[in-house]
């Protein structure tokens, strides 16, 4: 794929600045006990990793400063003061995607708020999830249809193309929440991995879908400052679920448009991908209840060994820089040079996986010898 290169306008860091000033304060209110109806406690349990009871709803800043940022984006191009804003250049088609996946957030949103607060069966969250996903591949006529290995394979996905996206979809949703498990981890990928998210719209030609990412790395910016360990709030279902969402849907919008190659958002956001795909799968065959709450995800072993929240999640953001470079790199190789990287790419998930484990042994042989 040969990189198109869109223009980046200053309106756009202009709203980003607004979304993340705004929701820097609405995080610090929701961090507060007198934010009443939303102050929603998250006491520890068997899964978590912190000790005291924590405000757990800071995904209503997150989207609240998002659409608020959209809205005078919008407003500001109607009445003239942004001329180039997000809605500037959007054909018909990308409008109508970008409203309709908006939309579908809410409906995840709202959903997560509930459960938040009241709690909702794991069939209904689920089933949300499915029709979500099903309306984002039948409502808009976006799917993954091909997925290609430079210069080894290419597989047409044909009529399994519809279903492996909602799973795909929905698959991503929840992976968000099960890796929001720690101080600053998954606000940290927010920022960064839609902010490479966002680079790599702008290089594949998508002024609107790099905005979109942009304002959503900004969003996730102010939380983010209250969320550093140790965390004066979580970001909860509502901004786990949520998010998991519109990385899911931007990612398959984009890859339906042409902007990336599908391997660009799984490099992307492969720290979080990887680590719950892997967990998911090693409790599958050692024949655990998957569906049961568990400290086994890998950033959780490296936190449990001795490591500490603060130099784990510093770990996790160098992980995430270093894939979020190698797919901006990615789209400027040629198919050989992208088989290589790739391929470094798997090792080097092998190596950290290798390595999480001699930290364990490590640390367990310590605690035998104390």
């Amino acid at each position: 794929m040969v990189p198109k290169g869109a223009g980046v306008n200053l309106e756009n860091f202009v709203v980003a600045a607004f979304v993340l000033l705004l929701s820097y304060c609405l995080t610090f209110l929701l961090a507060s006990s007198r934010s009443r109806l939303f102050y929603l406690l998250d006491y520890p349990n068997e899964r978590s990793l912190h000790s005291h009871p924590t405000p757990r709803i800071g995904g209503i800043a997150i989207l609240g400063s998002l659409f608020s940022g959209l809205l005078l984006a919008y407003v500001g191009h109607g009445l003239g003061w942004f001329r180039e804003s997000i809605w500037a250049h959007s054909d018909p088609l990308q409008m109508q995607q970008i409203q309709w996946i908006l939309l579908l957030t809410l409906c995840i949103a709202a959903v997560s708020f509930v459960d938040d607060r009241f709690g909702v069966p794991s069939w209904i969250r689920f089933g949300v999830h499915a029709v979500v996903a099903g309306s984002v591949v039948y409502g808009l006529g976006v799917k993954i249809d091909i997925i290609a290995i430079p210069l080894l394979e290419t597989w047409m996905l044909g009529d399994t193309a519809a279903l492996l996206t909602i799973f795909f979809l929905m698959w991503i949703v929840n992976l968000y929440n099960f890796m929001d498990g720690m101080d600053g981890f998954a606000g940290g990928m927010t920022v960064l991995g839609f902010g490479f998210l966002s680079g790599s719209a702008w290089i594949g030609g998508n002024e609107t879908l790099g905005a979109l990412a942009l304002f959503i790395a900004a969003s996730a910016g102010g939380f983010l400052v209250y969320n550093m360990p140790p965390a004066k709030i979580f970001m909860g279902d509502i901004g786990s679920t949520s998010l998991g969402f519109l990385a899911g849907a931007l990612s398959v919008v984009g890859i339906s448009a042409g902007v990336f190659d599908v391997w660009v958002p799984i490099l992307i956001f492969s720290p979080f991908i990887m680590d719950a795909t892997a967990t998911l799968l090693r409790r599958l065959f050692q024949g655990k209840k998957i569906w049961l709450p568990h400290r086994e995800h890998y950033y959780q072993r490296l936190v449990l060994s001795g490591w500490g929240r603060k130099r784990t999640v510093w770990a996790e953001y160098v992980l995430m820089c270093v894939c979020g470079w190698g797919a901006i790199l990615y789209v400027f190789l040629s198919d050989g040079a992208q088989l290589v990287l790739l391929s470094a790419w798997v090792a080097l998930y092998g190596f950290l996986m290798t390595g999480v484990q001699i930290v364990e042994r490590k640390f367990s042989k310590d605690d035998r010898n104390q």
